[in-house]
C-alpha cells in the first residue's frame, strides 16, 4: 500500500486548495478525484472572488483561464412581464486589484491541478473513494474502487463536494435533506462580444452579473443568474429541492420560465445555447454545518455546507477552507499530533475567518426564508405595482398617489403582517 502525507478527496477549488498548501509545506500529497480530470464534474454558476483565490495562487489573474472581469452587479425583482432593477457599478474593479472574474470551471479546475502539481501534489483521476481506512479507531488512509487501490495517509481531507458521502460514512455529517439543498440549472448561450458589451453597457473585455428574484424562481426560496462570459452567457436557476418537489416544478421548466420573461429574454435573443448543466449546491447554512473534523480527517468546501447564499458565495468560502486545512495538515503531521485535537486547529482558524463569521451572521435567514414561503410571491409583486403607480404620470396629485400605495399595500399584506415580516427580514440579515 502506497502511503502519503496528506490525501484529499476531491478536485474542486476546496480539494486543489488544500493540495497546494499542503504541498507547498512539503507534505506528499494526492488528490483523487473521480472525473476524467478535475473540472469535468464541477459546476457553479461561474463567479471566482479574486482574493481568496489570490491568497491560494498568488497573481493568479495573469495566467489563469479566466472568461471577464465582473465591474457591475444588478438585482432584478420580476414580477410577471414587469421588473424592477438595481446596481453597483465600478469601472476600477476591470483592473488589478480584481474583485471577481467570470469562470469556466472546467478550464479554471484544470488549471488549478496543474498549480496543485506544480506545487508537488500528484492528481490521480477516474478514481472513487469508497470508504476511509480504519486501525481500530484511526483514520490511516482511504479504500478506492481499484484494485489493489487501497493508499496510506496520516491526514484525509474531504473534499468531496455536496454529496457528502464518505463524510456521513465517517460520521462526520448526516445524509443531505431536500429542505438543505438546492437544485440548480445553467446554460450557455453563445452570442459575440460585441452583443454582449452592448446589451450590458461594457467596454471591451468588462463583465457584469444580474441576480433575479421573485417569477424567476415563480415564488420559491431561490435566485436566477446572469453572468456574461467572453463570448457567451451564463444562464441559470436555483431553488431549494424541497420546495420544488412540492410546487410540482421541474428545474428546466423553471429555467424555460425565466428566459421567457421579458427582461431576460432581450438579452438572450440570437443567442444559442451551447451547454446545458445541471447540480446540487449546500443551503444548510450554519446550522447546518457538519463536524468538522475528527483524527486525522478534515471536512473543507460544500461538503462543510460552507455557502453564504445571501450573498451568493461559495468558491471563495471553499478556497479559504481547503487552504486552511492544507496548512493545518502540514502542521499537525509535522507536530506529530493528528488527534481529533490536533484536527481542531482548522475549526478554530475558520472560526476567525469571514468564513465562519458571515455563516454565524446569516444563521437564522433559512429558517425565516423556510417559514415565509410567501415573501417571494407577494413583495415582488407588491413593489412592482407601488413603483408603477409612483411613476405613471396621469395627473394624480402625488400626495393622493402615496396614499393610494399604502392602502394597496395593506390590502394584499396586513399591517401586522407587514410589521412581522420587516421584524424577520432584520433579525435574519442584521
Amino acid at each position: 500500500m502506497e502511503n502519503f502525507d496528506v490525501i484529499i478527496i476531491g478536485g474542486g477549488p476546496a480539494g486543489l486548495s488544500a493540495a497546494i498548501s499542503a504541498a507547498k509545506a512539503g507534505m506528499k500529497t494526492v488528490v483523487i478525484e473521480r472525473g476524467d480530470y478535475p473540472g469535468t464534474k464541477n459546476v457553479m454558476g461561474g463567479i471566482l472572488y479574486t482574493k481568496a483565490t489570490e491568497m491560494v495562487v498568488p497573481e493568479f489573474w495573469k495566467e489563469a483561464p479566466l472568461e471577464r472581469p465582473i465591474i457591475e452587479q444588478r438585482i432584478a425583482m420580476l414580477s410577471g412581464d414587469e421588473s424592477i432593477l438595481a446596481g453597483y457599478r465600478d469601472p476600477a474593479w476591470g483592473s488589478e486589484p480584481y474583485n471577481a472574474h467570470s469562470v469556466f470551471r472546467v478550464k479554471f479546475d484544470r488549471w488549478l491541478a496543474q498549480q496543485a502539481e506544480k506545487a508537488g501534489a500528484m492528481i490521480i483521476t477516474e478514481t472513487i473513494v469508497e470508504d476511509l481506512l480504519y486501525k481500530g479507531d484511526n483514520v490511516v488512509g482511504v479504500r478506492t474502487g481499484r484494485a489493489e487501490g487501497d493508499l496510506g495517509a496520516k491526514v484525509v481531507i474531504l473534499a468531496e463536494g455536496v454529496n457528502n458521502f464518505i463524510a456521513v460514512k465517517a460520521g462526520l455529517a448526516k445524509p443531505l435533506r431536500p429542505e438543505h439543498v438546492a437544485v440548480t440549472v445553467k446554460e450557455v448561450i453563445s452570442l459575440p462580444k460585441e452583443k454582449i458589451e452592448d446589451r450590458f453597457c461594457l467596454e471591451e473585455g468588462q463583465g457584469a452579473t444580474i441576480e433575479l428574484y421573485g417569477d424567476s424562481t415563480a415564488g420559491m426560496m431561490g435566485v436566477g443568474f446572469i453572468y456574461t462570459n467572453k463570448e457567451s452567457i451564463s444562464i441559470g436557476v436555483g431553488t431549494i429541492l424541497q420546495q420544488l418537489i412540492r410546487n410540482n416544478w421541474t428545474p428546466n421548466d423553471l429555467l424555460e420560465n425565466m428566459k421567457s420573461k421579458p427582461y431576460v429574454k432581450r438579452l438572450l435573443q440570437g443567442g444559442e445555447t451551447k451547454e446545458y448543466l445541471s447540480h446540487l449546491i449546500p443551503e444548510g447554512g450554519y446550522t447546518q454545518v457538519p463536524k468538522l473534523h475528527r483524527q486525522g480527517v478534515m471536512v473543507v468546501g460544500d461538503t462543510a455546507m460552507l455557502m453564504n447564499s445571501l450573498n451568493r458565495e461559495g468558491s471563495n468560502l471553499a478556497m479559504i477552507s481547503g487552504k486552511i486545512a492544507g496548512e493545518v495538515a502540514a502542521q499537525a503531521i509535522n507536530s506529530g499530533d493528528i488527534s481529533d485535537h490536533g484536527m481542531s486547529v482548522y475549526e478554530a482558524r475558520l472560526r476567525d475567518s469571514f468564513v465562519l463569521k458571515d455563516l454565524y451572521h446569516y444563521r437564522h435567514m433559512g429558517k425565516f426564508f423556510e417559514e415565509n414561503t410567501h415573501l417571494l410571491k407577494i413583495y415582488p409583486k407588491l413593489f412592482s405595482q407601488a413603483a408603477k403607480m409612483y411613476l405613471t404620470a396621469d395627473g394624480t396629485p402625488k400626495k393622493q398617489r402615496q396614499k393610494e400605495i399604502i392602502k394597496m399595500a395593506f390590502e394584499n399584506r396586513s399591517k401586522g403582517g407587514l410589521i412581522k415580516d420587516i421584524y424577520g427580514a432584520w433579525r435574519a440579515l442584521l
